[in-house]
């Protein structure tokens, strides 16, 4: 005879699924922690982006160089654009988030307030895209990032995966891209107008950008200024000799230019009327007119001869009524 289930086995239904939970919890934590950790010293060889174009048949082309190579003007440029705070937040500017979110409930366009650490975190381990699960694995890696790299790795490994342009990953295949040159040494406006890209890759360009792209570089370059004058990057280069100003070397053509192929569902705003008028070229001189030819002489009409009149006939003899 089969027992019925007692209350205690009944009981352990649940109790089984709680412990499961328990178990996957602690593995994603420990699993993650060792994922973060282990790029800490190995960078990192493909992320979900990366893998993204390759599946697309964009292909997918980085050139990592190490943060003691790479310009300080690009650190500083991506600073000012994207994260000022970057040296005194553990991860979040709750300043920059709450603003953001005033300015999306109030409608309009859509703004983010994510740092460069959450911002290294998704690029890293994560998925493009919006979500509430993304974003709160988002800020779980973030959250490691800070604890287990440093300032240091989060920005070298930022600078190597953020996307730069289509199938373009990391800031020395950017350079190499719009400039002909590595990221070793760049012009102040090069490292403003590749900071300028970062926020829309595959719909803006670095090289002749136009309208919002080429108003934002400009932005950018002076805050460079600002943010070397006040020290802002400094973190990234605490304990460590920070790499010397070289002079960028001539520019060459460059590998690979966006065209037809820029994807964006936005476009940008186009540029004030007087910025298009003088963009255009001079018309060309319009040859003069020839000189109106004489009026044709009017034609001789000749009078027209008149016709015959038909002969009258002959008037016929009176009778003669005299008497004789």
């Amino acid at each position: 005879m089969a027992r019925s289930p007692t209350r205690s086995t009944r009981r352990s239904l649940p109790a089984r699924l709680f412990l499961l939970l328990v178990k996957l919890a602690v593995g994603f934590v420990l699993l993650s922690a060792l994922w973060v950790l282990a790029y800490r010293f190995i960078n990192p060889p493909l992320t979900f982006t990366m893998a993204g174009d390759l599946l697309a048949g964009r292909g997918a082309t980085r050139d990592w160089m190490s943060l003691d190579e790479i310009d300080r003007d690009i650190v500083r440029g991506v600073i000012a654009a994207e994260d000022s705070k970057f040296c005194s937040h553990r991860g979040f500017d709750w300043d920059a988030i709450s603003d953001a979110a005033r300015r999306n409930a109030s409608g309009g366009r859509i703004r983010g307030g994510s740092t460069i650490s959450q911002q290294t975190a998704k690029n890293a381990f994560l998925w493009q895209g919006g979500g509430y699960a993304r974003k709160g694995l988002e800020a779980w890696f973030t959250f490691l990032a800070e604890r287990l790299w440093g300032k240091r790795r989060i920005m070298e490994v930022y600078l190597n995966v953020a996307e730069t342009g289509i199938g373009t990953y990391g800031v020395n295949a950017g350079a190499q891209r719009y400039f002909g040159h590595d990221a070793a040494a760049m012009t102040r406006t090069e490292a403003a107008r590749l900071a300028a890209v970062l926020p829309l890759p595959k719909g803006r360009e670095a090289i002749a950008p136009q309208g919002f792209t080429r108003r934002y570089g400009n932005s950018i370059a002076a805050r460079i200024g600002v943010v070397a004058r006040d020290g802002l990057d400094g973190c990234v280069y605490e304990g460590t000799v920070a790499p010397r100003d070289r002079t960028p070397p001539p520019s060459r053509k460059p590998q690979s230019l966006p065209g037809d192929d820029v994807e964006t569902a936005t476009p940008p705003p186009p540029p004030p009327p007087a910025e298009v008028l003088d963009s255009l070229p001079a018309a060309p001189a319009e040859p003069p007119s020839p000189a109106p030819d004489a009026a044709p002489p009017a034609p001789v009409v000749e009078p027209a001869e008149p016709e015959d009149e038909p002969p009258q006939p002959d008037p016929e003899p009176q009778a003669n009524t005299d008497a004789g």
